[in-house]
C-alpha cells in the first residue's frame, strides 16, 4: 500500500504537468499550425471519405468536437472559457442522446449549438491572430485558419436554411438531412467563398443565396482587411 501511494503521489504531479503543457499550448502561436492541418482534414478530406462511406456521422461529430475541445483552452478571458465549455458540453450532450431513438429530434438543437460553437471559435482565433501586433510565419496559418472557419461556418448556415425551408442548394445528388450532407454544404460554401462559382451546385432559394452572397463578399474583404492589418503591424 505505501508503494501504491508513493506511485500515486508520484504520478499526479506529471499529470498536471501535462496537462498544464496541453492547456497552454493552445495559447501560443504554434498551434496556428496544429489547427491548420486539422482544417485541412476537416474541409478537404473528411468530405472524400465521407462520399465514399469510409466513415459515418459519429465519425463527423467526434471530429467538430475535438474542434470545438480545443476552442476552450485558446483563451484566458473566464467569460470565454466558460461560454467555450458550456457550448462544448451542450454539444457533447446533444450528440449522446442522438444515439438513441430521437436522433432525428434533437439534429436541428444539436446544428444551432454547432453555428454558435463555431462563431465563438472564429471569434477566439481572429483575437488570438492579432494579439500583441506580431507577425510572423505562424499568424499567416492563423489567417488562414480563420479562412477555412469561415466555409465550415457557411455550411452550418446553408444546412440550417434547408432544415427550415426546405431548400437551400441543390446539387449532383439528394441530401439526406444528416451530417453525410457535409461535403455538399461545405463544397459550395467555399467554393462561394472564393468567388469561383463553378455551378455544379446552385442555390435555389433567396435565403441560400444570400447566404452564398455573404460568403462572396468575406472571401473577397477577407484577405485585403487581414494582409492590411498584418502589413501595419510589421512596421
Amino acid at each position: 500500500m505505501p508503494d501504491l501511494t508513493k506511485a500515486l503521489r508520484y504520478r499526479k504531479p506529471h499529470v498536471k504537468k501535462a496537462f498544464h503543457r496541453f492547456t497552454s499550448y493552445w495559447l501560443t502561436d504554434a498551434s496556428f499550425v496544429l489547427l491548420f492541418f486539422i482544417l485541412l482534414f476537416l474541409v478537404f478530406v473528411l468530405p472524400i471519405l465521407i462520399e465514399y462511406e469510409y466513415i459515418g456521422p459519429v465519425f463527423v461529430s467526434v471530429t467538430f468536437l475535438f474542434l470545438f475541445f480545443t476552442g476552450i483552452w485558446s483563451s484566458r478571458e473566464p467569460t470565454l472559457i466558460i461560454l467555450t465549455t458550456t457550448l462544448f458540453i451542450c454539444q457533447l450532450t446533444l450528440r449522446i442522446i442522438r444515439f438513441g431513438p430521437t436522433s432525428a429530434e434533437y439534429y436541428n438543437v444539436e446544428l444551432f449549438v454547432g453555428l454558435a460553437n463555431m462563431v465563438v471559435f472564429i471569434f477566439v482565433n481572429f483575437r488570438l491572430l492579432f494579439r500583441d501586433n506580431e507577425v510572423n510565419l505562424y499568424r499567416v496559418f492563423g489567417a488562414v485558419n480563420v479562412y477555412l472557419l469561415m466555409a465550415v461556418l457557411g455550411a452550418y448556415v446553408l444546412e440550417l436554411v434547408h432544415i427550415y425551408t426546405g431548400s437551400s442548394i441543390e446539387g449532383s445528388r439528394p441530401l439526406t438531412g444528416t451530417e453525410l450532407d457535409f461535403p455538399e454544404y461545405v463544397y459550395f460554401s467555399l467554393v462561394s467563398l472564393t468567388t469561383v462559382g463553378y455551378g455544379d451546385i446552385v442555390a435555389v432559394n433567396i435565403v441560400a443565396r444570400m447566404v452564398a452572397v455573404f460568403l462572396s463578399t468575406v472571401g473577397i474583404l477577407y484577405p485585403a482587411v487581414v494582409i492590411a492589418k498584418l502589413v501595419s503591424s510589421s512596421k
